[in-house]
């Protein structure tokens, strides 16, 4: 971008500059600068903080145009000027009935996607009428056990029309059986439906630990569901594998970028080891990462992200599509940001935080609402979330251009030095035998740990300010935002549903189905449609997940190489 002889000039400069500055430092004393990761931030950046920008293939190489290799600026060439992102809003709580009428209120105020969150049974793999269930059913999603329950979530909403989200891991295989199963009834051919399903595993070990089987078993569910989807619902993202929640269990930036995108290799590792074509499956692969407090350092992440991802793609696992090489992403932002003191104040937060996701070429936003930090989302709060979004589409100008911030010294500066410090973490989990080595072994794990504790100290000796927190604090503070409480009858009646539907349902074939999943778990066919045929004729989640842990057993954490670790 600039030639050598410009940058000495530029270094002489500066040091006079530099000099005069002394003057005004010396009158004050200077806190630390640093991000939320802890990388120090240097009072001023130029074209000489801009490592290779005096190389004459610097700007082809590291920064390009939108919608080109190497997708620094972006997978689509003209972003939001022909196509806003998708806004969803986060939504499932209590029973089926009550999902429904909140995803019908979220269309109807321009929601453009929907996104499910299911209840804590459900993600473990246990139906509401399970013990283990108990005082759990429709507390913190949406309670799904056959599906019925999907067919009453998603009555009336044309998924021809619609793209959704589904936050679920393990039992992921599950609830897109029964998704597609809607689709069927609504005569909705498979090839029409779009949407996203998370179905990362790996990042389950690593950070939220709502995990059933062995890691194995666990990504082989995965790569079934891939060959299927390739073949027959080209339109689904078959995994979004997920930084959001690596971040929330305390990771830095650097960290998410790196244990999410070595995730995402393991995930093509393991499909060409079982005999696909990296440009069959990788087109449908998207990610998810996290919108946390520090604006500039996220938008290099973003960056970062899609060259990292471009590069190993097309260099690394050979893809030759173009497709393949596009990291598409959908940002939410950051839930452990919120802070319960001062609840109004996290409207400001998650504009900021939406705003950088933007700004970072997100094609997917969720924002989070103000009261998530004491209960599930009201109906005011998630729609100041998305009038939030709208906020920024239609009046803050920032969908005007392409990637407005391209060449400001300080982002491509944090740009490049985010990619080459994931760069060292790839070479260290392949040093220690790769991801699922990494996840045994507890170094994943050792990694957030360290930086969650290291961030909580930094508040704590007020090294770090949270406003309403350890500064701007309200003495006797009386929270009057009402909150959504879930009626405890919403679990008796989830309970006798649930019984309902497997006293009418037609016993027979769903045990047929259930023995044929067993047979496909012990041999080497596609899981996926085996739990296709289970959905399909009412079986449940729960007794699905049950047959493949007979099969395959429940993974437990080895708690003394996470100590050792």
């Amino acid at each position: 971008m600039f030639n050598k002889k410009f940058i000495d000039k530029l270094q002489g400069n500066l040091a006079k500059w530099n000099q005069e500055a002394e003057k005004t430092r010396q009158k004050k004393s200077m806190p630390r600068f640093f991000t939320i990761s802890g990388t120090d931030i240097d009072e001023l950046y130029t074209p000489a903080s801009v490592k290779g920008a005096d190389q004459d293939d610097y700007y082809d190489k590291n920064i390009g145009l939108p919608g080109e290799y190497p997708y620094t600026r972006g997978v689509h060439h003209t972003l939001y000027r022909t196509r806003l992102w998708t806004m969803r809003q986060f939504a499932g709580m209590g029973t089926p009935k009550q999902t429904h009428d909140r995803f019908k209120y979220i269309l109807e105020q321009g929601g453009t996607g929907l996104s499910t969150a299911f209840d804590l049974p459900t993600l473990m793999g246990y139906d509401s009428d399970h013990p283990r269930s108990l005082g759990e059913v429709g507390k913190c999603g949406v309670a799904v056990d056959t599906l019925a329950d999907m067919e009453i979530i998603f009555g009336d909403i044309d998924l021809s029309k619609v793209s959704t989200s589904m936050t679920i891991n393990s039992p992921a295989s599950m609830l897109l059986a029964m998704y597609l199963s809607v689709a069927e009834k609504q005569g909705v051919p498979f090839e029409k439906v779009r949407g996203t399903l998370q179905n990362d595993i790996l990042k389950e070990y690593i950070a939220q630990k709502e995990f059933i089987f062995p890691p194995r078993p666990s990504i082989r569910l995965i790569t079934d569901m891939m060959q299927f989807c390739t073949r027959h619902v080209p339109q689904w993202n078959t995994i979004s594998i997920s930084g959001y929640h690596i971040r929330e269990a305390g990771a830095t930036a650097v960290q998410e970028l790196a244990f999410t995108l070595a995730d995402g290799f393991c995930y093509v590792e393991s499909a060409i080891e079982a005999g696909m074509d990296v440009d069959d499956f990788a087109p449908r692969l998207s990610h998810f990462f996290n919108a946390h407090s520090d604006f500039f350092e996220e938008i290099a992440k973003y960056r970062a992200a899609r060259r990292i991802w471009a590069r190993h793609m097309k260099e690394k696992y050979k893809a030759k599509n173009p497709k393949s090489w596009l990291l598409r992403f959908h940002t939410q932002t950051a839930g452990c940001s919120l802070t319960a003191q001062q609840p109004e104040n996290n409207i400001v937060r998650v504009a900021l935080q939406a705003l950088s996701g933007v700004l970072g070429g997100t094609q997917s936003l969720h924002t989070n609402s103000m009261d998530e930090t004491l209960a599930l989302p009201s109906e005011k709060a998630a729609l100041i979330a998305l009038r939030t979004q709208q906020i920024i589409a239609y009046e803050s100008g920032v969908a005007n251009t392409v990637d407005p911030l391209a060449g400001s010294y300080f982002v491509e500066a944090l740009t490049d030095k985010m990619e080459a410090e994931a760069e060292e973490y790839f070479a260290e989990i392949e040093r220690r035998g790769g991801v699922l080595a990494c996840i045994e072994e507890g170094f994943f794990q050792k990694e957030l740990a360290q930086s969650a504790y290291r961030f909580q100290r930094e508040i704590e000796t007020d090294e770090r300010k949270i406003v309403g927190v350890n500064d701007f604090v309200l003495e006797n503070e009386e929270i009057e935002i009402p909150v959504l409480r879930i009626d405890h009858r919403v679990e008796k009646d989830q309970v006798a549903f649930v019984k309902k539907i497997k006293a009418e349902r037609d016993n027979a074939a769903v045990h047929t189905s259930l023995q044929k999943l067993r047979e496909v778990a012990q041999g080497d066919g596609n899981t996926f449609e085996a739990i296709l045929e289970c959905a399909r004729v009412y079986g449940s989640v729960g007794e699905m997940c049950d047959v493949l842990r007979e099969v395959w057993g429940e993974y437990v954490e080895n708690q003394a190489a996470l100590q050792a670790s």
